[in-house]
């Protein structure tokens, strides 16, 4: 619709915006005009006309956000460099067991101990096998000499993985 020498795109939808009627004429050379749009995240922004027509200006910029966030997003246990207590002990086992430059490694991949394939490969499986981690407990194998497998795992108390210790070696007298 054309209103006194313009375009007139008051009321109109296009993406997440909704345009108002306020609209103001821009100070460039070309003296274009720009519309007051209402995003549906709650934001407002000043668009121009021609983007609004060409459909080149969707969003507030709330649109492209989302996208990266959900392109980004495999588990939603980390929240940017803050990561859950479960991915934290997954990460661990995942180094004791693989890594030889880790301090605890001698103990672990050392040993001949290994995580389960399904484990080793995957957050999300280890997660769905083991649940969310409850306060105060941390990964325990109930065998201290098997692997990290879904049937030899299970989150413990401190108390809990002190009862379950393989024995010491006692250091034989020269």
């Amino acid at each position: 619709m054309l209103t006194a020498g313009r375009l007139d795109l008051s009321g109109e939808q296009v993406g997440r915006l909704v345009v108002t009627t306020r609209w103001r004429r821009c100070k460039n050379k070309r003296r274009e005009i720009q519309w007051l749009c209402h995003c549906s995240c709650g934001r407002k922004t000043w668009v121009f006309t021609v983007n609004l027509r060409r459909l080149h200006t969707l969003s507030c910029g709330c649109f492209l956000a989302d996208l990266t966030a959900k392109r980004s997003t495999t588990h939603g246990h980390t929240r940017g460099r803050t990561k859950s207590p479960e991915y934290r002990s997954w990460r661990a086992m995942i180094q004791r067991c693989t890594n030889p430059t880790n301090n605890r490694y001698s103990n672990y991949g050392g040993r001949g101990i290994t995580v389960c394939p399904r484990w080793r490969d995957s957050f999300e499986h280890f997660l769905s096998d083991m649940g969310l981690r409850p306060n105060g407990q941390t990964l325990d194998r109930l065998n201290s000499d098997g692997n990290y497998e879904p049937g030899n795992c299970r989150w413990a108390t401190a108390s809990e993985q002190n009862r379950n210790r393989r024995p010491r070696r006692r250091k034989q007298a020269a």
